[in-house]
């Protein structure tokens, strides 16, 4: 099994188009970089304080790490549908009303893309006038996230609605089995002589 099939999930496929994959294996490795470097440098951080000698410019990174992986992650977890979990209620539902539910879970979903991109893009555009210290990097820098993870978000929203108007959201998973794990002989068995 190589990486990208343990990164990118199979579940809902109807809802998927495979030329999406690899932009979803790419999204993946690109949140566990960013979750290492954020942990990585809280890490740093702490060791150079507790030093004496602290580099200020850390905390512009962590922040820096940490809103880009929280962004990337939403985009994500919009492709897998693992954001939020709207879709309780849908999936207890069949037929027309589950059909409209999903579509308007869905545009509400679109919505939020939408703001993503055009009030991310106006706080990118704001950020060239304020400065992070002690780098003096524009705050444009953390603020360009936003409004490409709204395109992203607004691209795997668009691809679950064609998918799920073309196909129906409505498709039973296959079912997986679960791995019996044996249990555990925690002590000594006396009636060995050795």
């Amino acid at each position: 099994m190589s990486i990208a099939d343990k990164l990118v999930v199979q579940r809902q496929r109807h809802l998927k188009w495979r030329m999406l994959d690899p932009l979803e294996l790419v999204l993946m490795m690109l949140c566990g970089a960013l979750c290492f470097g954020f942990s990585m440098s809280v890490t740093a951080d702490i060791v150079t304080r507790t030093i004496g000698h602290p580099w200020l410019w850390l905390q512009e990174v962590t922040s820096s790490l940490f809103v880009y992986a929280i962004f990337v992650g939403a985009a994500v977890a919009t492709r897998r549908n693992d954001h939020l979990y709207l879709t309780a209620i849908a999936e207890s539902m069949h037929g027309m009303p589950r059909l409209l539910v999903e579509i308007v879970l869905r545009l509400v979903v679109l919505a939020v893309a939408l703001c993503l991109i055009w009030y991310g893009y106006l706080n990118f555009l704001r950020g060239f006038g304020s400065f992070r210290l002690p780098s003096g990097t524009p705050i444009a820098s953390l603020y360009v996230i936003i409004p490409l993870s709204g395109v992203l978000i607004a691209l795997f929203a668009v691809e679950q609605l064609v998918n799920g108007i073309a196909n129906g959201f409505d498709h039973p998973e296959p079912l997986q089995q679960e791995a019996v794990i044996p249990p555990l002989r925690a002590g000594v068995d006396r009636s060995d002589p050795t």
